[in-house]
C-alpha cells in the first residue's frame, strides 16, 4: 500500500526521514470466508453467493489468531468473499481487539443495514473500507446487482452516523476512470474518511479481464487527480488518508510529481523517505490466509500455496520457508529482470507486484507489464533484441 497522504505530510513538513523500520510481522489480509452475496467481474477470489466446504472453524481461527499474535502480527484486514456473511464474524472482531491487532473490515457494503449496524460498531473495527466501481451506473454493472451502489452507500451513511472510520476501495480500469472525479467528491459529501485506489491486477477474474486494465496515460491523469485532492487535504489541515494499492510504480510518480513542483532538497528529502519505504511488501510485509486456512504471499497470489494453517502454524510457514518465490521476495534487491532490473528506481518500488508478470509470462521475475513508467523516467534503454511480447 502507498500512503500518498503520508508523503505529503513529508512534503509540507519537510520530515527527516528516520531508519527503516522491519515489522515483527506481516499485515495479515484474512478472507474467512468466500462466500459472498455479489458476483463482481474483477473478483480474485471468484466468489458465489454459495457455501464452501471446508473453511475455517471458529476454533481454528481462534487457534490461528494466538499464533498470529505470538508471531508479532500486528493488524488483521478481515476479508472474503463477504465477511458479513460468516455467523462469527463479530465474535472473531472482538477478539482480535481483546488481543490488540488493528481489525479492519473489508466489506462490499451491501449488507450494512439497520440490523446490523450496532453489532459492527460494538465489534470494535478500526476501520472499514467499502468498495465502490464507480458510480451507480458502472458500479451496478460491475457488480452485477441492480441497486448495489445505494445499498452500499447507506451503509457508508450508516457507518458515519455510528462514528466508525469508513472509506471507499475502488479499482481502477478504462471503464471507470471517467468516474474518479465524482467518487473523490463522495469523501467531501459524505465527510469520508480514507480513499484506497487499486490497480487492476491480473489474477482470478481479473485475469481474464485484463483488457479492461485502464491505459497508462489514464493511469497517470488518475494519479495526478489523487495527489492534488491529497495535497490541497494536507494544505487545509484536512486528515483523510488517500492510499493507492498493486501499483508501486505510484511512488515514483509521485516523485517525479514532487520535482516539479518542490525545491530540490524537499524532493530528495521524499525520496529518502521511499527508499525507507522500499516498495512492493509481498511476501514480506503482506500475508494472505484464505477461507480454507491456505497462506499465500498476498490476496493476489491464490493460486500459489505456502501451507495451511491447519496443519502448520502461520509462524512456521511464514517464519521457516524455503519456498523461492518467498526468498526471491525477500531479496535485496530482488531478482527482477529486464525494465525492472534496469530501473533506477528499483530501491523505490521493489521491482512492483510480481503477479502481472507471472500472469502474462510464467515467469514472476520478468519485467512488470503494468509499470505506467516511460523507459526515459526510469533510465532504460531499451535493447536491439527487445521483443513486445504483450501490448496492456
Amino acid at each position: 500500500m502507498f500512503r500518498i497522504s503520508h508523503y505529503m505530510q513529508v512534503l509540507k513538513n519537510n520530515t527527516p526521514a528516520g531508519p527503516v523500520r522491519k515489522p515483527k510481522g506481516p499485515v495479515v489480509i484474512w478472507n474467512l470466508i468466500r462466500r459472498c452475496n455479489l458476483t463482481c467481474k474483477h473478483c480474485y477470489s471468484i466468489s458465489a453467493d454459495v457455501d464452501f466446504p471446508g473453511e475455517l472453524s471458529t476454533q481454528q481461527v481462534f487457534d490461528t489468531m494466538d499464533d498470529l499474535k505470538a508471531f508479532g502480527v500486528p493488524v488483521l484486514i478481515l476479508s472474503g468473499g463477504e465477511p458479513l456473511l460468516r455467523p462469527d464474524i463479530f465474535s472473531v472482531a472482538k477478539r482480535a481487539k481483546q488481543q490488540g491487532f488493528y481489525v479492519g473490515l473489508s466489506s462490499n457494503g451491501t449488507l450494512i443495514t439497520e440490523e446490523n449496524i450496532e453489532a459492527i460498531a460494538e465489534a470494535g473495527f478500526n476501520y472499514v473500507g467499502v468498495s465502490l466501481d464507480g458510480l451507480e451506473e458502472n458500479h451496478d454493472k460491475f457488480r452485477r446487482k441492480q441497486g448495489a451502489f445505494k445499498a452500499s452507500m447507506h451503509g457508508i451513511g450508516l457507518c458515519k452516523e455510528k462514528g466508525i472510520k469508513v472509506g471507499i476501495r475502488t479499482t481502477l480500469n478504462q471503464n471507470n476512470v471517467q468516474d474518479l472525479p465524482a467518487l473523490l467528491d463522495l469523501m467531501d459529501e459524505y465527510n469520508l474518511d480514507k480513499f484506497y485506489l487499486s490497480h487492476l491486477n491480473y489474477s482470478g477474474r481479473g485475469k481474464r479481464h485484463r483488457g479492461e486494465d485502464a491505459y497508462f496515460q489514464a493511469t497517470r491523469a488518475a494519479m495526478d487527480l489523487l495527489f492534488e485532492r491529497a495535497w490541497q487535504d494536507a494544505l487545509n489541515g484536512g486528515s483523510k488518508e488517500f492510499v493507492t494499492g498493486n501499483n508501486d510504480a505510484d511512488g515514483v510518480y509521485m516523485l517525479q510529481w514532487a520535482a516539479q513542483r518542490f525545491p530540490a532538497e524537499a524532493v530528495e528529502n521524499l525520496r529518502q523517505h521511499l527508499i525507507n519505504w522500499g516498495g512492493n511488501s509481498s511476501g514480506v510485509n503482506i500475508a494472505n490466509i484464505d477461507n480454507l486456512g491456505t497462506v499465500h504471499p498476498d490476496t493476489f497470489w491464490w493460486k500459489y500455496d505456502l501451507g495451511n494453517v491447519k496443519e502448520t502454524p502461520f509462524s512456521e510457514i511464514w517464519g521457516k520457508t524455503r519456498d523461492p518465490l518467498m526468498l526471491g521476495m525477500r531479496e535485496t534487491p530482488r531478482p527482477v529482470k529486464g525494465r525492472c532490473a534496469e530501473c533506477r528506481h528499483l530501491s523505490i518500488c521493489g521491482g512492483n507486484t510480481r503477479t502481472r508478470a507471472y500472469a502474462l509470462s510464467g515467469d514472476a521475475w520478468a519485467e512488470d507489464p503494468g509499470c505506467y513508467l516511460s523507459d526515459a523516467e526510469i533510465g532504460y534503454q531499451p535493447h536491439s533484441d527487445d521483443v513486445i511480447a504483450v501490448s496492456v
